[in-house]
């Protein structure tokens, strides 16, 4: 029988009622991993992925946590330790946009975005490191924790409209990458992975109509919409032992949306 991937293991996964999230914690479920399930809101879909996740063998508990806020956050890494032992998974995914031309954006929208998407990796991938320092190395990983954020093909893109979102991504990029080189000595491996357009309620209306999916997909070389799975099976990858070498990079998970494919025609 093959080993699971993320055998005795235990994942917190941040924003995991819905959309990338749920699939990520699915599929580390699926792979042998405990899984913390994160939300903010929406309890039943929460209890929903953890009920999937025990029927596929492993173990889960729902947390509701603001990540945006220090103490809920202390007190949900607080909760993993005392249900499961530790956390060698953190997987920051935790995050949403409040969309406005430029003039008309608030600071509220600002702020919020920013707390979120950027501050709320920060507080997560900082307890993550307290607990992977206090407990020391295990015998299920190479690693003596791993972190992974989700951030967007939009750390690189500009997006006009979306000005806080695109920021807050191009902060997790370089946030990332500036704890990936300070932990890398402490066996800590941090990297990011950077969607594209995945079929997520976050942007329902880019896909839910013939017309608005042509539009998308002209951005995408792949010519399809991505899906929670294919997310979730990066992030499988890039926290098992298979990428143990991986470390302090952006893996774009977008079917080539980064390659600018409105260009195509004026090479």
């Amino acid at each position: 029988m093959t080993s699971k991937k993320l055998e005795g293991q235990v994942a917190l996964v941040t924003g995991a009622n819905s959309g990338i999230g749920k699939g990520i914690a699915l599929a580390m479920g699926a792979e042998g991993a405990k899984v913390v399930v994160n939300f903010y809101s929406n309890p039943d879909a929460a209890a929903e992925v953890v009920a999937t996740i025990k029927a596929s063998g492993s173990d889960a508990i729902a947390h509701r946590t603001d990540v945006s806020k220090e103490d809920q956050v202390q007190g949900m890494f607080k909760a993993a330790v005392d249900a499961f032992g530790t956390v060698d998974i953190l997987v920051n995914n935790a995050g949403l946009q409040q969309d406005a031309a430029f003039d008309e954006l608030t600071l509220e929208q600002w702020n919020r975005v920013i707390n979120v998407n950027l501050t709320g990796n920060f507080l997560c991938a900082r307890e993550a490191v307290r607990e992977f320092k206090r407990r020391g190395m295990r015998p299920v990983s190479k690693a003596l924790g791993k972190i992974i954020c989700i951030s967007s093909v939009h750390e690189v893109i500009p997006w006009a409209g979306h000005v806080n979102y695109a920021a807050s991504k191009g902060g997790v990029m370089l946030m990332m990458k500036s704890i990936a080189q300070e932990l890398g000595p402490l066996k800590i491996r941090v990297n990011s992975i950077a969607p594209g357009a995945i079929r997520t309620p976050i942007n329902t209306e880019a896909w839910e109509t013939p017309e608005a999916l042509e539009k998308l997909l002209k951005l995408v070389p792949l010519k399809r919409i991505g899906e929670a799975e294919d997310i979730g099976k990066a992030a499988v990858w890039l926290a098992s032992d298979e990428a143990d070498y991986v470390h302090g990079t952006s893996m774009f998970v977008d079917g080539g949306m980064a390659l600018y494919p409105g260009f195509v025609d004026n090479g």
